[in-house]
Order: C-alpha cells, then structure tokens, then sequence
C-alpha cells in the first residue's frame, strides 16, 4: 500500500516545516492529489486516519482538492479532459499526449497557531 507512505511523508513535510516555523501543531492542511495520481482515495483514507495519530496534523482540518485530468495532443494540439493516462485524443486519435493537470500530488498550505 503505497497510500501510506505517501501520508507519512506528507506528515514528515508538514512537521518539519511546522518545527522550522516554531509551531507545536498544526491548525489545517490544504493537500491537492490530481485524479490521475494513481493514488487510490480510499485506501489513501483509511492511510490518512492510521498516518496521522499522534502527529502534529492528529487534529488539523483537512482541505483536499482532486484536480481533473486533462492532457493536451501532441499530434494535432486539442486541449481536451481525460478519464485515464492511455485515453485517446478525441480529434485524431492520436496517444501521445502532454498531461497538463490530474497527476498533481502537492502540499499546498499549511495554517499554523
């Protein structure tokens, strides 16, 4: 389960950073894991609760955004949303494509007392 691992190194990111900030906890986190990450939601759930006990985030509130994929054509340059990393472009066909947005796996804010 890999969900774990990516928790604790978010935990490691934010008490490390909280500590440099001499905070002693942390009030919220705002996380952004795009729908193409390969993360799986529920087991990184059940990773998160387990993850997080005993750590500066036991009682952070949580804020978490789940960007869309979307991938541009190589081929013929549509801009289009994808579902999975192998769909086609939907103007030519083509597969080689450009990811812009859905594989993003971020910290990006921490709220500290």
């Amino acid at each position: 389960m890999h969900e774990l691992s990516i928790v604790m190194g978010i935990v490691d990111l934010a008490t490390k950073q909280a500590l440099a900030n001499g905070a002693n906890m942390i009030e919220e986190i705002e996380l952004e894991i795009g729908c193409l990450s390969g993360i799986e939601m529920d087991s990184f759930e059940f990773a998160w609760k387990q993850g997080i006990r005993n750590s500066m985030l036991e009682h952070a509130v949580r804020h978490l955004h789940r960007p869309a994929g979307k991938a541009l054509c190589v081929d013929c340059d549509t801009e289009f949303p994808i579902q999975q990393l192998f769909d086609s472009c939907p103007n030519c066909n083509g597969h080689l494509l450009s990811i812009i947005s859905g594989k993003e796996l971020k910290v990006k804010s921490l709220v500290l007392p």
